[in-house]
């Protein structure tokens, strides 16, 4: 950590060091949670009747655990749980995996690629060209990557057992310079309900986000952090991706799931499973949104569940 990023705010490196520090215990994650949320979003987290769909993300951190979840989230091995789910026709070839940036083959590796962690998120290489790529800036993004551990930042309770391993995968492209668009599907109980699209996320200051009906209509939900997508035409095999999502989702006990989709020159692929999305502390411009969402999110599946955790939230 930088003394320049310590001092921009040193209340949220305090907390972090407090995650680090504190027994791996039901009772100290809830204490931590409550901290982190307070400091990300101004408001107070109720874990004994959370209402909205962020306060009950952070109740599923605590409570909803289950092995399978691991695989799910690491993204070498999920594209084996979907291809069992829906075919191996969604699956972006991969071309090799390794445990340190030292052992990445590049020589074996095509001219275009994208290299990231299994376990992470953001830490991307997107290479178009391999004769110009810096390796050694390459180098820094992938090693912060693989020293990042967001069970211990957000009590993400299914990247706890996670090994960080380097992935290089096939560079998908539509022609568009600001990258392809990334379809995400928010889904509950197993069913896809609605999702929002992102473009452009390489570059922060550019990306646009905007959430949608399964129609391609937009919704009234927006995020602060991005700005909407100014224009947008469904692409014409939204409606198998909707059923796509929800075969994948239909597989997963966990009450909430995010499923990830591209779609490139009407092929449809597979990206990535997400439990908590923006570890979930989504920044709603509308308050009352983040309410009507978690109306869509019953939690009594977990609740009443063998997989509980039943120690009692302080």
């Amino acid at each position: 950590m930088s003394l320049k990023k310590y001092f921009k705010d040193p209340k949220k490196y305090a907390i972090m060091l407090y995650g680090r520090l504190m027994p791996d215990t039901v009772a100290c994650n809830a204490k931590y949670l409550k901290k982190v949320y307070r400091h990300n979003t101004g408001k107070e987290l109720d874990l004994d009747d959370p209402k909205t769909y962020n306060e009950k993300l952070q109740w599923l951190k605590l409570y909803d655990r289950r092995p399978e979840y691991t695989d799910m989230v690491d993204k070498c091995e999920a594209k084996k749980y979907v291809a069992g789910r829906v075919g191996e026709e969604y699956i972006i070839p991969t071309y090799g995996v390794w445990n340190t940036f030292d052992e990445v083959d590049f020589d074996s590796l095509p001219d275009q690629f994208v290299l990231k962690c299994t376990h992470d998120s953001g830490g991307l290489i997107i290479c178009r060209d391999k004769s110009a790529l810096d390796r050694e800036a390459a180098r820094k993004i992938i090693e912060h990557s693989l020293s990042r551990n967001y069970y211990r930042s957000g009590i993400e309770w299914p990247y706890k057992n996670v090994k960080p391993r380097i992935i290089a995968e096939e560079l998908l492209s539509d022609g568009n310079s600001g990258g392809i668009a990334d379809y995400k599907f928010f889904c509950f109980g197993g069913e896809p309900k609605f999702m929002y699209v992102s473009r452009g996320l390489e570059n922060h200051a550019t990306a646009q986000i905007s959430f949608f009906d399964l129609k391609g209509q937009r919704l009234p939900y927006e995020r602060r952090d991005y700005r909407p997508i100014d224009t947008f035409t469904p692409p014409e095999n939204l409606e198998k991706m909707v059923e796509l999502a929800g075969k994948m989702a239909s597989g997963i006990a966990s009450p909430f799931v995010r499923i990830d989709l591209y779609s490139v020159d009407g092929k449809i692929y597979f990206s990535e499973i997400t439990f908590f999305p923006c570890s979930g502390m989504i920044p709603f411009r509308n308050p009352e949104h983040d309410a009507e969402i978690g109306e869509m999110l019953d939690l009594s599946s977990v609740r009443n569940g063998n997989n509980a955790i039943k120690e009692k939230v302080l």
